[in-house]
């Protein structure tokens, strides 16, 4: 009997038992999927009830859930996923996020409970973007929407209780992609100023030039050959290259991007270029914090109860969020004596 993917990399059993039932039941072919299909999938949304909840967090109590929408340059409506701290006082610090699923797949729902806890936790209002997505729109337009949307939350914030002058982004896998590519946006555009960029497993190299996309092609949740499919989705015959910066961040020039946190996991195909792009930060003189999370998968922000490091992994987030959006007070520095 052959063994499952899952089986074949070291994780523990509660997370090789989730990712096989996900790669049994989950694991998706995009390039074999119809445009009624996609859409379908689009709209799928884990129950929030326990037993799913005890895996994928659930939506923390003092937490508001709402909706407001965000214009796009083509004067194009954007649903946004809004969570607010419902004991705030005063403006709160404002994180957009940007939800992952290869620029195809995913919905803002189904990230309610990350989005809910980083509200609880950090302090802030969390906008989640629901951007185009390919193959009907292909890249830059997801970009260009994520771009778009710091804009307007930048504007609208003080409206939704938020303070715009401390904002910051992030996002998982292709939302850690957009999340860069609008740093990168509104460095060399004027603004507005984002305070921290926390990128969780980005793709950041659609050439996929790293090891990690050979030696993890068939790793549990992502695999390389969706990889290609997703890829292939959103850049082929969009007019754009496999390394313009607008699809690659990790071949833009780095240097002025604001600060960052970049999380990887083990058995993630596109963990090495995430940490490259930690180092190649580094190396343009950003401030960054790149981690590793050893015995995970792809994805596992989305699954923390199933594995033994999601706990640590959003504490981190946490921790970055909070120092960047909620500035310690610094000492009046003294004048130097005679």
């Amino acid at each position: 009997m052959a063994r499952s993917r899952s089986s074949r990399y070291p994780m523990p059993l509660s997370t090789r038992l989730l990712t096989g039932l996900l790669d049994r039941t989950g694991g998706l072919d995009v390039g074999a999927m119809s445009q009624e299909e996609i859409v379908a999938q689009r709209r799928r949304v884990p129950p929030a009830v326990p037993p799913v909840t005890w895996v994928t967090g659930a939506v923390p109590r003092g937490v508001r859930l709402g909706w407001a929408t965000a214009r796009a340059r083509d004067g194009h409506p954007l649903s946004v996923r809004t969570y607010a701290p419902a004991d705030a006082r005063g403006p709160v610090p404002v994180l957009v996020y940007l939800h992952g699923g290869g620029w195809v797949l995913g919905n803002v729902r189904g990230y309610d409970a990350l989005c809910a806890h980083l509200a609880a936790q950090v302090g802030a209002l969390v906008l989640n973007v629901d951007y185009r997505m390919a193959p009907e729109h292909k890249a830059p337009r997801a970009a260009q929407d994520s771009v778009d949307a710091l804009r307007w939350a930048a504007e609208a914030a003080g409206s939704l209780g938020g303070d715009p002058d401390r904002l910051a982004v992030g996002g998982d896998s292709a939302g850690g992609n957009l999340s860069a590519v609008a740093c990168q946006v509104l460095r060399d555009e004027g603004g507005p100023t984002i305070a921290l960029q926390a990128l969780l497993y980005p793709g950041v190299d659609a050439r996929q030039t790293f090891p990690s996309v050979r030696e993890k092609a068939d790793a549990p949740v992502l695999t390389t050959r969706q990889i290609d499919a997703f890829l292939a989705a959103y850049v082929d015959d969009s007019g754009l290259t496999r390394d313009d910066p607008l699809v690659s961040p990790y071949y833009a020039d780095l240097a002025g991007l604001p600060p960052a946190l970049v999380q990887t996991a083990e058995h993630d195909p596109l963990r090495d270029e995430g940490e490259a792009y930690g180092a190649a930060l580094a190396a343009a003189g950003v401030p960054v914090r790149t981690t590793r999370y050893v015995g995970v998968p792809h994805g596992f922000h989305s699954f923390p109860g199933a594995t033994r490091v999601g706990a640590q992994a959003r504490a981190e987030l946490v921790t970055e969020l909070r120092r960047a959006l909620h500035p310690t007070q610094q000492p009046t520095q003294q004048p130097a004596g005679p």
